[in-house]
């Protein structure tokens, strides 16, 4: 297996490695290595298969169970298997016909533009997430990436003073009314409440601090709402500025793991109205304590 850095010293490709059979002990460390290293690794033309992809993704971990697919109705849902999310312009299981302009499941993944970090929104968020391409559009559709540890690293000293031990407040429903967004199943409310996240995170293995940013943010704790919100605007905007950002162009194949604890994303705009994308994605249940019970034991 080798991997060639790709961008920034964030990003590393692949190659050498089949991931459709199953993983050697060695070959898992090793991309946990590589993880390590760089945040966002890509592996190209891995013909993967859904259960294949379970198969791999269990290799990191105990796989997290999507929101959008515990929220949505059964008859709404393209996969049974809820820890399989469905990141296509499908209209459901209907794959002969693509979501209309006003579907709610539409107007709900376009959030996935804003910056984000996956399921920041739940007490403890994903670990990795898993990404595979099977479809791709003719143009646009990118995934982009940030590295939150550059972006810490590029903090003056009194910046990185200032956000040390700041908690900020995450919820789904603070991306989605970014975007005009409220239209939620009724019966999930305990999943849209705000929970507490440190804004600077240090990385379990390597020691390197990070900032922990979202568009699920929507408030720090102990200021007022709109400092909080207009505070956290401008550090992602420092931490998205160009020499931060990889954007990966998918090719039918790529798998694409990334660390949201190091690492931001967002999707880019496609004709999605006219042309299909279809990626599968799993993720890693995170690990450690939450906010809450880490701040009790300090």
């Amino acid at each position: 297996m080798n991997i060639r850095a790709v961008q920034n010293g964030f990003v590393g490709e692949v190659t050498g490695i089949d991931i459709c059979k199953q993983l050697t002990s060695d070959e898992v460390a090793a991309i946990e290595r590589g993880m390590d290293q760089y945040a966002v690794l890509t592996f190209p033309d891995q013909p993967l298969t859904d259960e294949q992809q379970v198969t791999f993704t269990a290799n990191f971990g105990a796989l997290e169970i999507t929101l959008a697919g515990q929220m949505a109705k059964p008859e709404e849902r393209r996969f049974q298997q809820l820890e399989l999310g469905d990141i296509s312009n499908f209209n459901g299981a209907d794959t002969t016909r693509l979501r209309a302009r006003d579907d709610k499941r539409r107007m709900y993944a376009l959030a996935n533009r804003l910056w984000h970090s996956d399921a920041s929104f739940r007490a403890i968020g994903a670990g990795y997430t898993l990404l595979h391409a099977r479809i791709v559009p003719s143009r646009g559709a990118d995934t982009q990436f940030a590295d939150m540890r550059a972006a810490y690293d590029a903090l003056s000293p009194s910046e990185k003073a200032e956000v040390e031990d700041l908690i900020c407040e995450h919820s789904i429903v603070f991306s989605r009314e970014q975007i005009g967004f409220g239209d939620y199943n009724p019966g999930h409310e305990e999943h849209l409440k705000p929970v507490p996240h440190r804004l600077v995170l240090t990385h379990p293995k390597t020691g390197r601090k990070s900032l922990y940013l979202s568009s699920h943010i929507g408030g720090i704790v102990g200021w007022p709402v709109p400092e909080a919100r207009a505070f956290i605007r401008d550090l992602t905007e420092h931490a998205t500025q160009p020499q931060f950002v990889y954007s990966h162009k998918w090719r039918v194949g790529d798998m694409v793991i990334w660390d949201n604890r190091t690492v931001l994303h967002r999707a880019t705009r496609f004709r999605d109205l006219e042309e299909v994308r279809d990626l599968r994605r799993t993720s890693i249940k995170g690990v450690g304590l939450e906010v809450k019970q880490a701040m009790a034991a300090e």
